[in-house]
């Protein structure tokens, strides 16, 4: 029986010249492809860590963040390297939901954006905090 010859190419799967990305608190942005329409962007990263302050042990939750663009959009990379710059600090969980807000909000200036935090449950406490934000609107001259 003939032997078939395989189309398959090699791959270097050499690592040892790859660079992995760490975390980051930078969160880069691209031009919304659409700023003359509204439109919603919704996102879940269900592996979020940080660390509970007071007893020093990891907090679990997944993070939702929806929402409508105006002039930027964020980098998903980015987001995640964010979120992941979390993992070992010391945050409440109120806290680390409004700062995630809080750094979007002034890289992207969104119409508006909510963020939640469902954090697992702690010393049988199930957490979820809910952060919201909009953009005032400008009062028309007379």
């Amino acid at each position: 029986m003939p032997v078939e010859k395989s189309s398959a190419k090699a791959v270097n799967l050499d690592v040892s010249k790859r660079t992995a990305k760490g975390p980051s608190k930078t969160l880069e942005v691209f031009p919304n492809p659409n700023p003359e329409r509204r439109f919603d962007i919704n996102m879940e990263c269900p592996e979020f860590t940080c660390v509970c302050p007071m007893t020093g042990q990891p907090d679990f939750a997944t993070i939702r963040i929806s929402y409508s663009p105006d002039r930027k959009c964020v980098e998903l990379k980015s987001l995640k390297l964010y979120l992941w710059s979390f993992r070992n600090e010391g945050h409440f969980h109120e806290a680390v939901t409004n700062m995630i807000c809080d750094d979007l909000v002034k890289v992207l200036e969104p119409h508006r954006i909510k963020v939640e935090g469902d954090f697992a449950v702690r010393g049988g406490i199930k957490t979820t905090v809910v952060v919201e934000h909009e953009k005032k609107k400008s009062r028309a001259r007379k």
